[in-house]
Order: C-alpha cells, then sequence, then structure tokens
C-alpha cells in the first residue's frame, strides 16, 4: 500500500505541475471530488481493517509480554528488561501512507462540503469589473444564493433566488466551460437589452447613470471616465471612455447569435434575453469581453454569486463587500 500510495501522489504531484505550466487544463471540483473519495476509502479501510489489525498485534504484544512475565516470575525472576508500551505504540502508529490519506480525509471533506454547497474563494485575474473589483482581489462566491447544485455536475437540485439585474455573477465561460468568468447581470430571461452610444437599456427604459470624479487607474496611469449607474437595486460605479466606440459588426462568430436574438449595427447591438440565460457585462464597459461578444449565459453555467473581497495583498484597504 506504501509504493501504491506514493504512485498517486507522484501522479497528483505531475497533474499538477502540468496544470500550472499550462500544459493541461484542470477542474479543480472534479479533482478536489477524486480526492474525497480516494481519502474515504483509505479512512474506511483504516477504520475497518488496518487500524483493528494493529489493535490485535498490541493486544497479542501485550499478552505474550505477560505471559513471559509470569513464566519468569514462576522461576523467581521478578526484574525483567523490556518495555512494551513502547513496543505497543509503535504498532500501534499509523503509517506514513495512512497519515497522508486516512489523516487528511476530514480536512478534504470539510473543503469540498464548504466549496460546493457554502462559498468559493476566487481571484479576479482581469481588469473587465474595474471599478468594482481590481485585479488581484481575492473575492468570495455565494454558491448556494441561486440554489443548490450537485458538486462536478453543476446540476441545480433545489431552487433559491433567480439571479437580478445588478448582481455580480461567478458563471462558465459558455465557449469553454472550464473557465469561471466574473460579470454584472443586466438581462435577466425575457429582457430586451440595448447598448447604443455606451448607453444601456433595458425593455427600452434607459438605465440612470450620472458622472462621477475621473477614474485614477494606476496601472496604466491615466485617468477614465466613471459613473454611477443604477441596475434594478443596485447602484455601483461603471467606466465608460466615449472616445472608445467599440465596433461590434463583422464577426462571424456572432452570426448565429444574431439571427437569433440579436441585431447589430454601428451604433452597437439590441438582443432579446432567451429563457433561462442571462446577458452579462463588465463595468469596465470599454475593456469586458462579454455577452455583447460571446452571447448568454445558461442558467447552468452559473456557480453563484459574488459578494464580498477577502484579501488583496496589494490592497488591504480593498477588504469588504462589493455591490
Amino acid at each position: 500500500m506504501g509504493s501504491l500510495t506514493g504512485l498517486l501522489y507522484a501522479f497528483l504531484g505531475l497533474f499538477l505541475g502540468g496544470w500550472y505550466f499550462g500544459y493541461w487544463s484542470g477542474n479543480f471540483s472534479l479533482l478536489l471530488f477524486v480526492l474525497t473519495v480516494v481519502t474515504f476509502c483509505y479512512w474506511l479501510a483504516e477504520r475497518f481493517v488496518f487500524l483493528p489489525r494493529r489493535r490485535a498485534a498490541a493486544a497479542a504484544l501485550e499478552a505474550q509480554d505477560a505471559e513471559r512475565r509470569s513464566r519468569l516470575d514462576q522461576l523467581g525472576i521478578s526484574k525483567v528488561d523490556g518495555d512494551v508500551a513502547v513496543a505497543k505504540r509503535a504498532v500501534l502508529a499509523q503509517p506514513w501512507w495512512l497519515d497522508w490519506t486516512a489523516g487528511l480525509f476530514p480536512v478534504i471533506l470539510v473543503v469540498f462540503l464548504l466549496r460546493s454547497f457554502l462559498f468559493e474563494p476566487f481571484k479576479i485575474p482581469s481588469g473587465s469589473m474595474i471599478p468594482t473589483l481590481m485585479i488581484g482581489d481575492l473575492i468570495l462566491v455565494n454558491k448556494y444564493h441561486y440554489g443548490v447544485r450537485l458538486p462536478v455536475l453543476n446540476k441545480k437540485i433545489i431552487a433559491n433566488h433567480d439571479p437580478e439585474r445588478g448582481d455580480v455573477m461567478v458563471f462558465r465561460f459558455p465557449r469553454d466551460p472550464s473557465i469561471d468568468y466574473i460579470k454584472r447581470v443586466v438581462g435577466v430571461p425575457g429582457d430586451e437589452i440595448s447598448y447604443r452610444a455606451q448607453q444601456l437599456y433595458v425593455n427600452g427604459v434607459r438605465v440612470p447613470t450620472e458622472p462621477l470624479p475621473e477614474y485614477y487607474d494606476e496601472d496604466s496611469m491615466r485617468y477614465a471616465p466613471q459613473f454611477k449607474e443604477r441596475l434594478g437595486n443596485a447602484e455601483h460605479r461603471i467606466l465608460v471612455n466615449p472616445k472608445l466606440q467599440p465596433f461590434y459588426g463583422g464577426d462571424d462568430r456572432r452570426s448565429a447569435l444574431a439571427r437569433e436574438n440579436c441585431t447589430y449595427d454601428a451604433e452597437g447591438l439590441t438582443c432579446k434575453v432567451p429563457p433561462g440565460h442571462y446577458f452579462m457585462m463588465g463595468d469596465n464597459r470599454d475593456n469586458s469581453e462579454d455577452s455583447r461578444f460571446w452571447g448568454f449565459v445558461p442558467d447552468e453555467n452559473i456557480v453563484g454569486k459574488a459578494f464580498f473581497v477577502w484579501m488583496n495583498f496589494g490592497d488591504l484597504k480593498r477588504i469588504g463587500a462589493f455591490n
């Protein structure tokens, strides 16, 4: 068993190393599930096979020592060398391969349950949600707010709240579900979303905005026009630069989307959100690859609602809740 455990750890190290250096992609939820199952099997084997064997061996050792001392005592020898307690502890001790499998099962199980059903940590990799979320923010995502889902399969088994306009949501990228994205919900099923001349409209009504002092981007060392936007019950900041007019037409990737649900022209686009789908946009409107370019997010791709920055090693003042 020690050799088998060593091989399993070697394979795990090889897999994680290749994943880290980009040789292949991985699914952390699946990996955590597999680790939970494997360590659970070791835990069962320890509890019902290996530990009883060690206890039986320790009991036999203790009985042999008692019998030996009894025989010597009959011969008038009362002083006997050797301490059976030390040998007993050595027999009962877990081998290393059980320490690093069965011993880790409770910890891995707790992490798996917390991450699957309660809260999951994420790191913001890009600037598409500036100024709400910054690159390097470590955030928490509420996994049960939109309903309880089966781990790995992500299939909803218990419904809860539906996503609302203004929510900041983490989801699996529709074109590559192995990648997690984070954007703001701007359109729910049945909505007509228009984004024209850099202004957002929901069901024909212009989403109210008001100008704020310019936002200073420390990375680019530039100022950007900043606005306060009220979307549903959420009031948040967005960046929109009138000097940058994005072009939405002429992309073959959008052809199927445009035929069925969206129309594109020089000023922008208008989309009808289909049932069971959501229209997502980044708060950094001129620097966000979102539903304007790749379409809608199906309900089965939802991961959870982002709500809290728990750490940013470059700026501790970032810690706290956000809209």
